[in-house]
């Protein structure tokens, strides 16, 4: 810890004068020019910042910064018990997400209903929730707290930024543009998730963490009944797309009306878990 120069040095060096009054008068010297220095190195109360910004040369308007007025906020974190690629794709998520805040990882054994209580106390109105079954399957949960509504997926063909390696690069904290295939149109079940992702990927203008670029795209396309994922830098020339990542797939389970749980108001017929799958092949 730091010393603090107060009375107890003027103690000491008042004993140290009597023991050594003849013989050590140099290491007096040395202890005073020490708190002197301990003295000079106390930080100087800052300068004001406003009224720096105001003193700009005559003629230049004073810049203010604009307001942050879409205050969406995206909890972004996983239960325990999740493998390493799908962690590692959490990350890239929150690194591609300015507007995102993390949390420590959820117990399996609480229900998900607590989603709410944590994404309140850190005042989140958006929620991204990975959990793993079976130490090989991956669920992504994505829905508005604390009302609805919410939506379960399958994430499948994960590849993180780290596993691809692609060519591609953009600035961090940079907001991206949203690119959604015309099919998200087709069906009210897809244009609610449309609406759902648009409000979770969509980085808020002016928000603290971001900066003023649109360097890249965010496309979510569909096919085979799921939504693919892709990230694309946007070249200096804006006609050309470079991959960035990550990549990854996600199959349509339900659509809740509450946050994390209540009435369904859709279930995909098409699909089918894991298990049952698997089932099926060896057969």
């Amino acid at each position: 810890a730091e010393e603090t120069v107060g009375p107890t040095h003027i103690l000491r060096f008042h004993f140290v004068f009597r023991v050594s009054t003849s013989t050590n008068f140099t290491f007096i010297g040395l202890e005073l020019a020490r708190a002197r220095n301990k003295m000079g190195k106390r930080k100087r109360p800052a300068a004001d910042s406003s009224a720096a910004e105001e003193t700009v040369e005559a003629g230049e308007p004073l810049l203010k910064r604009a307001k942050w007025t879409d205050k969406q906020r995206v909890m972004v974190f996983c239960s325990r018990g999740i493998t390493h690629r799908p962690r590692h794709l959490m990350m890239d998520l929150r690194v591609l997400m300015p507007h995102s805040k993390a949390e420590t990882k959820l117990d399996r054994k609480d229900k998900l209903f607590i989603v709410n209580e944590v994404c309140d106390l850190r005042n989140c109105n958006w929620c991204v929730f990975f959990e793993m079954r079976k130490k090989r399957n991956c669920y992504m949960w994505i829905g508005a707290t604390p009302h609805g509504p919410s939506a379960k997926f399958l994430v499948e063909n994960i590849h993180t930024m780290d596993e691809m390696k692609m060519t591609g690069n953009c600035l961090r904290g940079s907001r991206p543009v949203l690119s959604f295939d015309s099919s998200l149109e087709s069906t009210p079940h897809y244009k609610l998730l449309r609406d759902m992702l648009e409000k979770i990927f969509s980085t808020p203008n002016n928000h603290p963490k971001s900066k003023p670029f649109v360097d890249h795209v965010f496309n979510f396309s569909l096919l085979d009944d799921r939504i693919w994922f892709r990230n694309f830098q946007i070249l200096e020339e804006g006609e050309n797309l470079v991959e960035v990542g990550p990549r990854f797939c996600l199959n349509l389970i339900r659509i809740f009306d509450g946050s994390f749980g209540g009435a369904t108001l859709y279930q995909n017929p098409n699909y089918m878990g894991p298990t049952r799958e698997e089932k099926g092949a060896k057969r």
